[in-house]
C-alpha cells in the first residue's frame, strides 16, 4: 500500500519536540501512496477540554523552516510560514493540514493528500498550534501560538 518513489516500503518521520509540559508527538509518518501522500500523526499531552461537549481542535501545519528554533517568547519562530510552494492563499497552502481533534489529551490524524510528496517536505517542520485553524484568515488561519514542533527527516 505505502511505497516510496522506488517502490520500496518506507517514508518520512518526525518526532515533535515539547514546547509545553507533557506535549509530544508520538509519531508522524509521511508515505507515498496511491499517487499521493498518506500522513499519520499521533499526538499526546494536548490540553484537555472536558465535559459532554469536550474535545479541543488544534491547528496542524507543515512550515517552510528546517529547524525548531526561536527565542524565549516564540521558541519556534524560525519555522517560517506555512509550506506554500504554489503561492496559494490560505487554506490552500500545501502545508495546510486537517485540524487535530483532542480526546482525553490525545489526537490521531490519518489523511491522504496530493498537495505534496514526502520528498518535498523532508527538511521542513511540522507545527501543532494552540487554536483551530479558521480556514479564512490570511496568511495562516489564525491558529494561535506554536505549541510543539517537529523536524521532518527521512528514515
Amino acid at each position: 500500500f505505502a511505497q516510496d518513489k522506488d517502490g520500496k516500503a518506507g517514508g518520512i518521520r518526525d518526532d515533535l519536540r515539547e514546547a509545553k509540559d507533557g506535549l509530544h508527538l508520538r509519531k508522524c509518518i509521511v508515505l507515498s501512496a496511491l499517487g499521493g501522500t498518506l500522513v499519520t500523526a499521533e499526538i499526546a499531552g494536548l490540553p484537555v477540554k472536558e465535559g459532554v461537549c469536550g474535545g479541543n481542535f488544534f491547528g496542524f501545519h507543515i512550515h517552510e523552516g528546517s529547524a525548531c528554533k526561536g527565542a524565549e517568547e516564540d521558541p519556534f519562530a524560525d519555522v517560517g510560514g506555512h509550506f506554500n510552494p504554489g503561492k496559494c492563499s490560505h487554506p490552500f497552502h500545501a502545508g495546510d493540514l486537517p485540524p487535530l481533534l483532542e480526546n482525553n489529551g490525545y489526537a490521531l490524524s490519518v489523511f491522504f493528500t496530493d498537495r505534496f510528496t514526502p520528498e518535498e517536505v523532508v527538511g521542513r517542520t511540522v507545527i501543532v498550534h494552540d487554536m483551530p485553524d479558521d480556514f479564512r484568515t490570511q496568511p495562516s488561519g489564525d491558529s494561535g501560538a506554536k505549541m510543539a514542533c517537529g523536524e521532518i527527516k527521512e528514515y
